[in-house]
């Protein structure tokens, strides 16, 4: 091995030693206080609800009866929407705006309520152009995906605050 491969090496393995020590780590979703949810009130293929049963089902069981879970997540309205934000002149389309909203509350199967009713609305502007029409709607499904991480990372926030 030649000296400035060793040195390389070296530094690789000093860097390596050093990242631990300056505090970074990887955002980790928070801890819930609780061994088991059940998912209320969620349309049949809701996509939000996919994704909370997908995140949840990480660190507690998902139950289907919703008498035998610690927590009862109900779901009061899930809803997405679309509006057109700016057009032209000519009436066409440049900027949408797209809306993710849930309202939703938490409460132990005996009826205590642990979360009130709470509304989380987050938005996405896009713009919008009928040439690319196809591009925009897969960029409106990614934009989706993203306006639904945003809410179940705030509703696994709420739900690690509650006292079962």
């Amino acid at each position: 091995m030649s000296s400035s491969e060793r040195r390389r090496l070296l530094a690789a393995a000093l860097a390596t030693a050093l990242l631990p020590g300056c505090g970074f780590q990887l955002r980790q979703p928070p801890r819930l206080p609780f061994a088991s949810i059940a998912l209320v009130g969620f349309a049949p293929r809701s996509p939000l609800a996919e994704e909370l049963r997908r995140q949840l089902a990480r660190q507690v069981r998902v139950l289907d009866d919703a008498a035998k879970a610690d927590v009862v997540l109900r779901a009061l309205e899930d809803v997405r929407e679309r509006s057109i934000v700016a057009s032209t002149s000519a009436a066409l389309v440049r900027e949408q705006q797209l809306r993710l909203k849930l309202h939703f509350r938490a409460d132990t199967p005996s009826g205590r309520e642990l979360i009130p009713r709470v509304e989380l609305l987050v938005t996405r502007d896009l713009s919008y152009r009928e040439t690319a029409a196809l591009a925009k709607e897969h960029e409106e499904a990614e934009l989706y995906r993203e306006l639904q991480a945003d809410v179940v990372a705030q509703v696994l926030r709420r739900l690690a605050s509650v006292q079962v």
